[in-house]
């Protein structure tokens, strides 16, 4: 169900996904980290209140890329955001994580709220070597309260034997991707923002990735245009749709696709250049 504007979140899905999260919580990592082969270790539990916005405006020279922007995340969420490069959904990303102001509304976290960004600047130091990037030079990574061999988790990320004493100069896109991933999801957060984290990543680790993210006790927001990716796993979609208007949804892709297509006919599935009210001051 479409949850955008003044429309609250009900009551039945917030209980719903902190039951999720409970059960995430109560499984034993150790086990966890031994049967994943990307093991995201969770953070602090997190509370009722993980990231809510009321009101949320932002512009951005003299267009308005968002307007009324309404959600509350539940603490077992993974959420979907989609729509057209230029929209403002990485803005609502550094909005998140304080590095942008918003115009009008509110934007709160929570107190327990831990976040670990992966942009897609994927600024790495081009000297060090793929083994220095990802264990700090350590022989073992602590991820959150599991301790593992830090060549290990490496390959987890299939980056193994030669690949690790690469330097970061001579990586690809997608290994530079499988990297910046290793670095920032060991880090022991609850709530993980993703931006565009698919790109040039090859199937097994792909599939690794939705396994990690789908056993993760803690919320995702993940900015993607892959929407097979994002029907495997998006508990939920925050979609920017053109007009400064973004509609937070209790579904997946499909899902979502289905609901649009339901309340605008075939425009629903027409390309379309992305359009912005104009901001008024």
């Amino acid at each position: 169900m479409p949850l955008s504007g003044t429309n609250a979140p009900t009551r039945e899905w917030i209980i719903e996904g902190i039951s999720a999260y409970q059960e995430l919580l109560t499984a034993r990592q150790e086990d966890v980290a031994r049967d994943l082969e990307i093991y995201i270790p969770p953070g602090e539990r997190l509370g009722d209140l993980v990231i809510e916005a009321k009101g949320l405006a932002k512009g951005f020279g003299d267009k308005l890329l968002m307007e009324d922007v309404e959600f509350s995340l539940p603490p077992g969420a993974i959420v979907g955001v989609i729509g057209p490069n230029g929209a403002g959904k990485t803005t609502l990303a550094k909005m998140i994580v304080g590095q942008e102001k918003p115009d009008a509304g509110t934007l709160r976290k929570g107190d327990t709220v831990q976040l670990a960004y992966v942009d897609q600047s994927r600024t790495l130091d081009p000297e060090k070597t793929v083994f220095e990037i990802i264990s700090e030079g350590q022989d073992e990574v602590m991820l959150g309260k599991v301790k593992m061999n830090a060549r290990a988790y490496c390959s987890r990320f299939n980056l193994s034997g030669a690949d690790q004493q690469k330097k970061v100069s001579q990586l690809s896109g997608g290994e530079r991707n499988r990297v910046h991933l290793a670095r920032m999801l060991k880090e022991g957060a609850n709530v993980l923002l993703l931006d565009e984290p698919t790109n040039d990543l090859d199937v097994n680790t792909l599939r690794a990735l939705e396994d990690a993210l789908d056993k993760f006790a803690g919320c995702v927001v993940v900015i993607s245009h892959d929407r097979w990716f994002l029907d495997r796993i998006a508990t939920h979609i925050l979609a920017f749709e053109g007009e400064s208007k973004v509609t937070f949804f209790d579904g997946n892709f499909t899902e979502y696709e289905e609901w649009r297509t339901q309340q605008l006919g075939d425009a629903a599935t027409r390309p379309h250049r992305i359009t912005y009210r104009k901001l008024t001051r």
